[in-house]
């Protein structure tokens, strides 16, 4: 969000606003309303994409996870903060160096991290490593297809983070945590003012944390630096500086054997710690540019620059059963060895405007905007692996490793040699308007579109040929509001989305893009004075033009599966009673392969009607939060549950992973003016439970029991 003019707000204004600012409701919750008055300053506008309207006024579901609800569970990554949302589940992390997650049961490409919004730029599809949440405010998730306004992106729904920005204040915190596995932490924010034009502000992290699994250590840093320059009251210009560097060993977890996923210990690491750590980092830029020709019509200019690399050995488990020793004795891994560099450059700029006029006693409201994106995705894959079983190959050959007996360092680390040499660069433009006008006082109406005018060119340095696509789509949606009461409003929604696939088929052409329809209703309650927000919500969605294996020529992809989705979704935030909060989120997912085909990973057969993987058909997130005062000091104490249901954990197969429920509990209290201590206990019964899986050898398992201190100092 950027920040805006000052505005005086009258006390009927202030839920509104605490309703649609997570940043600004948190600080009136940390105490900066006791000597507000009549009016507070504002420091947040509508968010780009968006156009400016109340939680109860949008036709889909929206889910807003606040710097309170983040700091109730002491979040520290992306992962942690998505776990609030019933609607998202864990996918394979390709081994713990980036972050993917599937809304409503749909997942982006498996090669690459899974998309998410900063500030409304697409920020996710490099190879930063896992997104750490220091600099974040609030983290959105927007359910449903968003191609109508944001271009191609996953049906299910899409995650912006909004980041923490200057608010014209000079305030600071500095945070220092240890945890169990040796884990230290330190967090930074200051913000100050230059004068009365100019708000700076600076949020850094670093961290050096062991692990419950054997031989991993990870070390990260980074920061992210903002400015923010009134030039008038109606012209301001925000720039926010990225940086990041993770070093991050490669971890594919543990094996299931004969369908056990328990058979090992779950701290047993199945790689080789003489790999080294890889390396993951981000260097981003990003600035805004808004400028407000009068109380109703505003334009926002934006351009976001990201460059991001990843590089490192691995040693994994090989997945080709012709070559898995393991499949046969029960106990000695096959193993292949691994070395990628990968980088990849994202450059977006767009422009919008948005505004509002009546005509009588009808309300419109209406956003156009303008966007162009550059996508270069650079991928050096090298690969070494065992000859097949029916060679008799040596032990030194396999790469083995006794799973129960783990010997590290028995063989001299193989040299891998060339699989894969590309660069692939997406280029889109697109133009965007969504129109909505109150047909009467109480129903609304919007429609909205985007055409996209994409190309793709893909070059095999291996062998010097390019292969180049290009096609152009129209994504409609319509929606309708109807508010039954002042607190209450019923909505539905239609909307349609593409996403573009990677790579070419058998004959070198590209894919066509990946293609989605979504039907989408609920009904939202949203109380008077902002403190209590519930949305009920029932979906369906169908998707086509999914990679699976091509059925002629081996080892080729052919776009041609068929998906559907559909659930129900219930999500609750607020107050309930005076100073005991209450979040609840649960969802029903029922997803699954809509027509018969073949994984393009194993080649296995997949029957219609089979779930999709790592899809829990049901999840649900309750936390319950309390402040009392003792002796005159805030004490704020509470704690929340986590159930996961079974879910696939391996096409082509019958092989679940259980289902989990995890319990946890904090407690933070202020000692002095400023300053403060929590405890945080996760896992409180040390349940054994696992976050997700790509097959039966490559499992992730949680963590156990483990204890958080935090000293903070804020002034």
């Amino acid at each position: 969000m950027s920040f805006s003019r000052t505005r005086a707000l009258s006390g009927a204004a202030l839920p509104l606003l605490v309703l649609a600012s997570p940043g600004l409701a948190e600080s009136l919750e940390e105490g900066a309303s006791d000597d507000l008055g009549d009016q507070i300053t504002v420091t947040a506008t509508r968010p780009a994409y968006r156009g400016d309207f109340e939680v109860l006024e949008i036709p889909q579901a929206e889910q807003v996870i606040g710097q309170q609800q983040l700091r109730d569970v002491n979040a520290l990554d992306l992962v942690s903060a998505l776990d609030l949302s019933a609607s998202v589940a864990r996918q394979n992390n390709f081994g713990g160096l980036w972050n993917s997650f599937a809304i409503r049961g749909f997942v982006g490409d498996e090669n690459l991290p899974s998309n998410f919004l900063v500030n409304g730029f697409n920020a996710g599809r490099g190879f930063s490593g896992p997104r750490d949440i220091s600099g974040i405010e609030a983290v959105e998730v927007l359910k449903g297809p968003r191609a109508a306004l944001f271009g191609r992106g996953e049906p299910g729904g899409t995650v912006n983070l909004v980041t923490k920005r200057p608010r014209f204040t000079t305030a600071g915190e500095v945070r220092l945590l240890a945890g169990s596995f040796d884990t230290w932490r330190g967090d930074l924010d200051l913000q100050t003012t230059l004068g009365d034009a100019v708000g700076v502000r600076f949020v850094g992290f670093y961290e050096d944390a062991g692990s419950f699994r054997d031989t991993i250590e990870t070390e990260r840093f980074g920061f992210t630096p903002s400015v923010a320059v009134r030039f008038t009251e109606a012209t301001r210009l925000v720039y926010e500086l990225e940086y990041a560097r993770q070093k991050i060993p490669f971890d594919r977890g543990v094996v299931a054997i004969g369908g056990n996923p328990n058979a090992v210990p779950r701290n047993r690491f199945l790689g080789e710690p003489g790999d080294g750590p890889n390396t993951a980092e981000v260097l981003g830029h990003q600035i805004e540019l808004q400028h407000d020709f009068s109380d109703n019509w505003s334009a926002l200019a934006g351009v976001n620059y990201r460059d991001t690399s990843l590089s490192g050995f691995s040693t994994e488990p090989e997945l080709t059963g012709s070559r898995q020793l393991l499949l046969r004795d029960g106990r000695t891994l096959t193993r292949q060895r691994r070395f990628r560099a990968y980088d990849a450059e994202y450059f977006v700029a767009r422009a919008e405007l948005a505004g509002n006029f009546t005509t009588g006693t009808i309300e419109h409201r209406v956003l156009i905007g303008l966007d162009t994106d550059r996508f270069e995705n650079d991928q050096v894959f090298l690969r070494v692996r065992a000859p097949t079983l029916a060679t008799n190959p040596t032990q030194q050959q396999l790469q083995a490793i006794d799973v129960f007996n783990p010997v590290y360092g028995r063989f001299p680390l193989p040299v891998p040699g060339p699989l894969t040499d590309r660069v692939e660069v997406q280029k889109s433009t697109g133009v965007y308007a969504q129109y909505q006008i109150s047909l009467t006082e109480d129903l609304q109406l919007r429609v909205g579109g985007r055409y996209d005018d994409y190309s793709q060119s893909l070059l095999n340095r291996a062998n010097g040929r390019t292969t180049r696509f290009a096609t152009d789509r129209f994504s409609p949606q319509v929606g309708a509001v109807w508010r039954v009461t002042p607190e209450i409003s019923l909505y539905a929604t239609y909307g349609e989305n593409f996403r573009p696939l990677s790579g070419a088929d058998f004959a070198g052409n590209p894919f066509d893009p990946n293609q989605s329809q979504a039907l989408e209703g609920g009904v939202k309650y949203a109380a008077a004075n902002g403190r209590l927000t519930a949305t009920a919500s029932v979906f369906s969605i169908q998707q086509g033009n999914i990679l699976v294996a091509d059925p002629v020529n081996a080892d080729f992809q052919i776009a041609a599966g068929e998906a559907s989705s559909r659930g129900f979704e219930f999500d609750l935030n607020g107050e309930i009673l005076p100073q005991l909060d209450l979040w609840v989120s649960y969802a029903y997912v029922d997803a699954q392969v809509d027509n018969a085909v073949r994984d393009p990973n194993f080649g296995l057969p997949i029957a219609a009607g089979s779930p999709l993987l790592n899809i829990p058909e049901h999840t649900l997130n309750v936390q319950l939060a309390y402040t009392a005062r003792l002796a005159e000091r805030d004490l704020r104490f509470g704690g929340g549950l986590l159930h996961v249901g079974s879910r696939l954990g391996e096409v082509g197969t019958n092989f679940e992973l259980p289902a989990y429920t995890l319990a946890r509990g904090y407690a933070k209290g202020e000692l002095a003016r400023g300053v403060r201590l929590r405890l945080d206990i996760d896992n409180l019964f040390n349940t054994r439970w696992f976050s997700n899986s790509f097959s039966q050898l490559w499992l992730q398992p949680g963590m156990p029991r483990n204890a958080r201190v935090t000293a903070s100092y804020a002034f």
